[in-house]
């Protein structure tokens, strides 16, 4: 698929933050990204600011002068004011003291947008990026290998392991570690081999989410939910540390509520290889493309007490994150698969069986085998959302199950049944399937329900059948065998 430089700028540039051990379909090493977050038509890329964007004046406190609290003040972290100029020059790296000082008077800055106050000092270590990839850990199962492969992302010619750490560990500049509570940041400049650099928007970030943690750390419990929750859920976290974010650096160049000095940003790291995989890449960024602009709404519905209160109850389903006017009380269909494979297949031993892989994943699915116009990604509909999610062909979907099989032999299979608002939706989403594997996959038509994609990464047998507002898709090597996975 050919993309537009500016695009392919945006994708290859990722800022990670989560943890350094997980695997794709897991929850803590996922990428979020440095670009400043869509507010016109077309997002910016991530290089480096080349100047500071100080106030064109003194900043003029609100807490009677810069000396130091009797007691810890929300918007004062160890020393430093939210609005105190540092005597730092980062042109050369920032040294330790120097670290020290950035890193308090973010935490200031944090607390003073986002209302909450630090219970405690939060580590931040820094890195190079070999020492980083060093300790990065990618894992997958066969069973994620078969959730990518039914999600038409990452095909037999490839491993969802080598697929994931070719992005992440390249590319990740940042990440918080809640079962540590520290941060970690990436220098580009190596932290032994000179002062190491911190990029402005990468701590604020991170440091939202350690301040999440110390507020409400439950949230990061993600055991037992579906790829589908787990989005969702990130879409809570990443959004309200990217909205954060947005709301920093508005802040430093002058165009947001009162204007702040801030560090110049240094050069980005080297970029993910992502050659054909752009559609992972768009699967897994989803929460931090709509995830600002869901806490934006929620924060406007009802100011940042609103946004607390979602922690409490967190949105269920990537759809409610696309959606936010579905959020808090639509909820997807519980849809279930009966088993009607045959003795020679059997599901994965996981309770329960399969997952819920949600719209967020089938747009992906979609816009990476050419069933959405290219450029569609890069529309954003809403301000703090970076890419644009919302397509008619899954803006339907109210539910799914997907649930993958094996065979004795290694093999894979798997039945995906999705659910839909209207038949109509339902109509609209076979037949983008059905189009897609033919002319994305080559798929050859053997009945009226059976495609096969005669070769390539997905070459197998395709049973795609609409009843009323529901489509199952069942996949099987060969034709013979679908009916072993799943009988018709």
């Amino acid at each position: 698929m050919q993309l537009r430089p500016v695009l392919l700028a945006l994708l290859v540039v990722l800022a990670g933050c989560g943890g350094t051990s997980a695997g794709p379909e897991g929850t803590a090493t996922t990428p979020t990204s440095s670009p400043t977050r869509a507010t016109t038509a077309t997002p910016t890329t991530t290089g480096a600011s080349t100047t500071a964007h100080p106030p064109t004046s003194s900043p003029t406190p609100t807490h009677g002068g810069f000396d130091d609290p009797a007691t810890d003040r929300l918007g004062w972290e160890r020393g430093y004011w939210y609005d105190e100029s540092l005597a730092v020059n980062a042109t050369d790296g920032l040294n330790e003291s120097e670290r020290a000082a950035v890193v308090a008077r973010t935490m200031a800055r944090v607390e003073r947008i986002r209302g909450l106050e630090f219970e405690s000092t939060v580590p931040v270590a820094v890195v190079d990026r070999e020492t980083y990839l060093a300790d990065e850990n990618v894992t997958a199962t066969a069973w994620d290998e078969q959730v990518w492969e039914a999600l038409l992302l990452v095909g037999e010619d490839e491993s969802v392991e080598s697929v994931f750490e070719s992005f992440y560990g390249a590319s990740v500049q940042g990440s918080y570690v809640p079962s540590e509570d520290r941060i970690v940041v990436v220098s580009e400049s190596g932290a032994d081999a000179s002062p190491p650099t911190i990029d402005r928007r990468t701590l604020a970030h991170e440091l939202v989410h350690a301040l999440q943690d110390q507020h409400f750390s439950e949230v990061f419990d993600r055991a037992n939910l579906t790829r589908d929750e787990a989005l969702a859920r990130r879409g809570l976290i990443e959004g309200d540390a990217g909205y954060v974010e947005d709301l920093y650096e508005r802040r430093c160049s002058g165009t947001g509520d009162g204007s702040w000095s801030c560090l110049p940003r240094p050069a980005s790291g080297p970029g993910a290889s992502l050659d054909g995989n752009m559609g992972v890449y768009v699967a897994a960024y989803q929460p931090y493309s709509d995830g600002p602009a869901f806490v934006h709404r929620l924060r406007q519905r009802g100011g940042w007490e609103t946004v607390n209160a979602a922690y409490a109850d967190p949105p269920t389903s990537s759809a409610q994150v696309i959606h936010p006017e579905r959020y808090p009380d639509w909820s997807p269909a519980t849809v279930r698969v009966p088993d009607r494979s045959n003795a020679n297949w059997t599901r994965f031993d996981r309770s329960p069986p399969g997952t819920t892989v949600g719209e967020a994943s089938l747009f992906a699915m979609v816009w990476a085998n050419g069933g959405t116009e290219t450029f569609h990604l890069q529309r954003p509909s809403r301000p703090h959302r970076a890419y644009n999610y919302t397509h008619p062909t899954t803006a339907g979907w109210v539910g799914d199950r997907l649930v993958p099989y094996h065979n004795a032999s290694g093999a894979g299979g798997y039945v995906l049944r999705t659910e839909w608002a209207t038949t109509g939706d339902a109509a609209e989403f076979a037949i983008a399937y059905r189009d897609l594997l033919r002319t994305r996959r080559g798929a050859e038509r053997r009945g009226e329900n059976v495609l096969v994609v005669p070769a390539g990464p997905y070459a197998d047998a395709y049973r795609v059948e609409r009843s009323g507002t529901t489509v199952t898709v069942v996949n099987a090597p060969t034709v013979g065998a679908l009916d072993g996975v799943h009988a018709d």
